[in-house]
């Protein structure tokens, strides 16, 4: 009867390790995701941003895994779907990609409506493994304006594009690369901002409004997709000095 008894109560101990590790090894694993905004002041900011109607305001969606879970999980460094909403139905947002892994970076992109003047928007950022949620918020303000200076940044980018061409032919940078470009910060009226985005390249192309020899122009190139911030960074001294362009340290702030 002993015997009997210790076997049966085995049985239960083997069965109990044996559906704890089945749940462990089929459970997702917790994760955290990280939102920022490209680019921000300060770094990093998703709370009243400041926009105009038909801005493209770029945020970058990365994921980890949660701090303290055991590894070897099969849901370790699986997928994570991430979505986007605004409940007014003032935006036009896209994601891209829709689902990624630890290391990989989606965008979102929210352009405001014309509809959404002088209102405040909030953008809801979901991402989803398995039944594991995470969730942050977004609020736009939209002004009154138009962008004014798209003209001049694509002056600006094209006097480092010829030169990146041929002395940085790696990144595949050329005249023929097709770009499409948003104002950053409306408000800013001593350095401008702007971002140009083509298939593999985030190009965000600062100036200083000022006379020679403070008339600097600078770019940071970040790979899309790969990466969170700049991986690159290079600046004209002075634009009217007609000077070449250099490399340079990529500040903490971009």
């Amino acid at each position: 009867m002993r015997i009997r008894t210790i076997f049966i109560v085995l049985i239960v101990v083997v069965g109990a390790v044996l559906s704890g590790v089945a749940w462990y090894y089929t459970t997702p694993a917790p994760f955290t995701m990280q939102v920022t905004s490209r680019p921000s002041t300060p770094p990093g900011q998703i709370e009243n941003i400041q926009s105009y109607a038909g801005q493209r305001c770029v945020f970058l969606i990365g994921v980890a895994e949660e701090e303290g879970w055991l590894q070897g999980s099969s849901g370790e460094g699986t997928a994570v779907n991430i979505s986007a909403t605004e409940p007014g139905k003032m935006a036009v947002i896209t994601v891209h990609p829709q689902v990624i892994r630890p290391g990989q970076v989606a965008e979102v992109v929210v352009i405001p409506s014309k509809a959404s003047v002088n209102q405040t928007l909030t953008v809801t950022i979901t991402g989803e493994r398995g039944e594991l949620k995470q969730t942050e918020t977004i609020t736009i303000e939209v002004l009154m304006g138009e962008d004014g200076v798209g003209a001049y940044a694509t002056e600006m980018r094209d006097k480092f594009v010829p030169w990146l061409a041929i002395n940085h032919p790696e990144f595949s940078i050329t005249n023929e690369t097709e770009w499409i470009g948003t104002i950053v910060n409306p408000r800013i009226i001593v350095v401008m901002h702007y971002i140009f985005l083509s298939e593999g390249w985030e190009m965000y192309v600062t100036w200083h409004v000022t006379i020679p020899p403070h008339d600097w122009t600078r770019i940071y190139l970040r790979p899309r997709f790969t990466e969170s911030r700049p991986a690159y960074a290079f600046e004209i001294p002075s634009v009217k000095g007609q000077e070449e362009p250099q490399a340079i340290d990529v500040p903490d702030w971009v």
